[in-house]
Formats: structure tokens, C-alpha cells, sequence
């Protein structure tokens, strides 16, 4: 019985998969929970630990990993016809559909199949070299990305999913642990974003948007909670600044979550 055959681009998506030890998928069920602002200060702080990480942001409608870094003005070279990502010290790769636009205000309107076609290409077509961690930070939802990466990185050691602990944020999130569960992919854990307001000057802490709703909805549906991310204004200003706030103001409250959840994923995964 003869073999089928193996297509180019699908021998590039293996040989590129095969030097990735550990893939983790950022998700939330709805947008505006802060999941691109819990992926670049995931992927930093697994970087600071002297892990070889990268980050891939597939929202390719709405790409803002690269701001979160400050690289949004770099474009990527190529090499021997693969896309090299951006270096973001002291060891984090970088790769995003805003490095290929013309210009930030650029609005990318494409239909499922050719979101499908620029996935693989992230996958397959960048010098992702040998990594510890590759970092997946998806656009809100279960749609068109979420499924392409479901299909092309069936292995992934799990999903995190960001919400944050007001009940219609919940109940998006509660989509999200259906589609990995759907999709056969492990949860990792649910972080709550977003968990009360810390005072700059007293340091008091305020529930604006309630808090232990995401600990509460982990313990219902039986899966781990990494933690809670408070509201600080230096995680606004660090992100406009383009540094995530574990570099920027490492002592904050948010940092030392952001630290404590890292921990928990490490022992998860490893």
C-alpha cells in the first residue's frame, strides 16, 4: 500500500514543532480582559528565567503584542526563506502580523482559509530554532484561529484562559474551557484579571470589578486557578511604555501575581 505523501509546508510545520519542548495557548472567551497584556508578561518572565521562549500573537485582525514589547516600528528579515523573528532581550522571539503591515493603521479583512494560510506560515515559515516555550496568544473567542491552532498544534501541553470576575466574562470563559475540552487540548489552569483595584498612594485594595469569581468558576469546573492579576495604572503605563510591568516595576502586586503564576505553570507543564 503506497505511503501518502508528505507536502513540503507540512514537513516544515514538523521539523519546526519538533525544536518546540513546551506550547502554551493563551485564550479568553470574550475581548478586552487584558489576555494580550497576561501573554507578553508570561512570555517576559519565562525569558528572565533563562528559557529560550517565544511569542506568537495570531490575532491577526487585532495584533498588540508587538506595543506590549515596544518593537511595533521593527520589521522582520528573512533567511534563507524563512521570516526571522523579532529579539526582544534577553531571549524572547517575537512574531506578529503587524510586523507586516504597511502601516499601524492598517486593517487586515480576511475571511478563514487565508487566516488558516498565515497560521502555518507563522509556524512553519519563521526561524523559531530550538525553544523552551512558545508562547500562543490568540484573539477573543473559538473562531477561525483558535481552530487553526487546535488543528496544527494538536500537542500543545494546554491552554490558559484569561478572564475577568464579572459574571459576563465568566460565562465567555466557561466557551473557552468547552473548546479545549472539545478540541482534546489539556487547560492548564484560569487566571482572573483585572481582580480589584490596588491604590497607588495607600495601597488599598478595591473590588471595582468584584474578585474571586475566576477561583470560584476553576473550582466548579474542576480545573486549576494560576492566580489573580490586580488592577494597578503601572500595568496601563507599562504597556504603553512597551515594557511588561514585571520589567518595568518588578515589586509591584502585579508582578509578584504575575511571578507566583509563572511558578505554577513551570510545575504544570515540566
Amino acid at each position: 500500500m503506497t505511503k501518502p505523501m508528505i507536502s513540503e509546508e507540512d514537513l516544515k510545520l514538523s521539523e519546526n514543532l519538533s525544536k518546540i519542548k513546551h506550547v502554551i495557548i493563551i485564550m479568553s472567551g470574550k475581548g478586552g480582559v487584558g489576555k494580550s497584556t497576561v501573554s507578553s508578561n508570561i512570555a517576559m518572565a519565562l525569558s528572565m528565567r533563562g528559557y529560550q521562549t517565544g511569542i506568537m500573537d495570531v490575532d491577526i485582525t487585532g495584533p498588540n503584542i508587538p506595543k506590549m514589547f515596544g518593537i511595533e516600528d521593527e520589521q522582520l528579515d528573512v533567511a534563507d526563506e524563512k521570516l526571522v523573528p523579532v529579539l526582544v532581550p534577553p531571549s524572547l522571539k517575537v512574531i506578529s502580523m503587524a510586523f507586516l503591515l504597511p502601516s499601524k493603521d492598517s486593517a487586515v479583512m480576511w475571511r478563514g482559509p487565508v487566516k488558516m494560510t498565515a497560521i502555518k506560515q507563522f509556524i512553519g515559515d519563521v526561524v523559531w530554532g530550538d525553544l523552551d516555550y512558545l508562547v500562543v496568544d490568540m484573539p477573543p473567542g473559538t473562531g477561525d484561529e483558535a481552530i487553526s491552532i487546535a488543528q496544527l498544534m494538536p500537542k500543545a501541553d494546554g491552554t490558559i484562559i484569561v478572564t475577568t470576575p464579572q459574571d459576563v466574562a465568566l460565562l465567555d470563559a466557561r466557551k473557552s474551557i468547552t473548546f479545549s475540552a472539545q478540541t482534546k487540548i489539556p487547560i492548564l489552569g484560569l487566571i482572573e484579571n483585572m481582580s480589584g483595584f490596588v491604590c497607588p498612594h495607600c495601597g488599598e485594595k478595591t473590588d471595582i470589578f468584584r474578585s474571586g469569581g475566576g477561583e470560584l468558576t476553576a473550582k466548579d469546573l474542576n480545573i486549576q486557578f494560576l492566580g489573580s492579576i490586580p488592577i494597578e495604572s503601572e500595568i496601563v503605563t507599562s504597556g504603553d511604555l512597551g515594557m511588561p510591568i514585571i520589567v518595568n516595576k518588578p515589586d509591584s502586586e502585579s508582578a509578584k501575581s504575575f511571578n507566583d503564576i509563572i511558578d505554577k505553570i513551570i510545575k504544570t507543564v515540566e
